[in-house]
Order: structure tokens, then sequence, then C-alpha cells
């Protein structure tokens, strides 16, 4: 009887393996979403310091004001 209500009676359910299938892909199309943003982060995060390390090397180039 268990079974039965489980589906298992008659093979698997077309449905299920349908549904299964659409769930793996949608799996692996957000891994693959997950490494396409960490790889533009990682990016984004060398130009900010690069950019902040040049804007450190203005700060020690500049001359005092005259008072």
């Amino acid at each position: 009887m268990a079974k039965a209500l489980l589906g298992y009676v008659g093979g698997p359910d077309p449905r299920m393996q349908s549904e299964m299938r659409r769930l793996q892909q949608r799996v692996q199309d957000l891994e693959a979403e997950l490494v396409r943003m960490q790889a533009e982060n990682d990016a984004l995060v060398a130009v900010a310091d690069e950019h902040s390390l040049l804007d450190s090397i203005g700060h020690l180039q500049r001359e005092p004001a005259l008072t």
C-alpha cells in the first residue's frame, strides 16, 4: 500500500522524471551563474584594490597647501 502511495506501482512516473531533470538543469544553471558572478566579483575587487592603491600613492605625492 505504501509503495502505491509513493508512485512505485507501474514503474517510474514520467512526470517525476521530467521534474527531476528540470530541477537538475536549474541547479546546473544556478551553479554556472554562481561561478560567473564570483569571477566578476573577483575582477571588481582587483580593480577596486588597484584604484585604492593608486589613490594612496597620489596622497603620498601631494605637497601640503601653503598657509
